[in-house]
């Protein structure tokens, strides 16, 4: 079990020193902020969409590397989903870090699943879980910034 974990530590340190898709979208259709007041992390995400689908997902910001992983790891696992798609996976992967059993299998997670021990580490759920929040007021269109407060 030590070496999966540390598997998992090797990804996360990975993403978060070379995050992917971190840019800017020339005209994103919406985009959303977020912020940790807890650790000092901000998210900013953008979108572009493709009637119903993620045409193309970034982020922008600085924080703790669970924070920028987790990011990362939000935009490679979104981009092309639908919504409805990108909503259940948002929502599995809020139940894993917050220990609680994903609907369905929590392998459908993928690479997510390496955040799977954030929720024996309260104060870091909400590092992991900024980028999907602001993800999710993106998504809706939400203007008000997004805060793990």
């Amino acid at each position: 079990m030590a070496d999966l974990r540390d598997m998992y530590q090797e990804v996360i340190l990975e993403h978060a020193k070379s995050p992917r898709n971190y840019r800017t979208l020339a005209a994103p259709a919406r985009k959303a902020e977020g912020f940790n007041p807890l650790c000092g992390d901000r998210c900013t995400i953008f979108l572009a969409m493709q009637g119903d689908v993620i045409a193309d997902i970034a982020f922008q910001g600085n924080g703790c590397a669970i924070s920028r992983a987790s990011a990362s790891m939000l935009t490679q696992s979104l981009k092309g989903k639908t919504k409805a798609e990108a909503e259940k996976i948002f929502n599995n992967f809020h139940r894993m870090v917050t220990g609680q059993s994903p609907n369905g299998d929590r392998a459908s997670l993928g690479k997510l699943e390496v955040f799977a021990g954030v929720s024996e580490f309260p104060a870091r759920v909400k590092c992991a879980t900024l980028a999907w929040h602001t993800f999710e007021a993106a998504l809706h269109g939400d203007q008000e910034p997004v805060t793990t407060e």
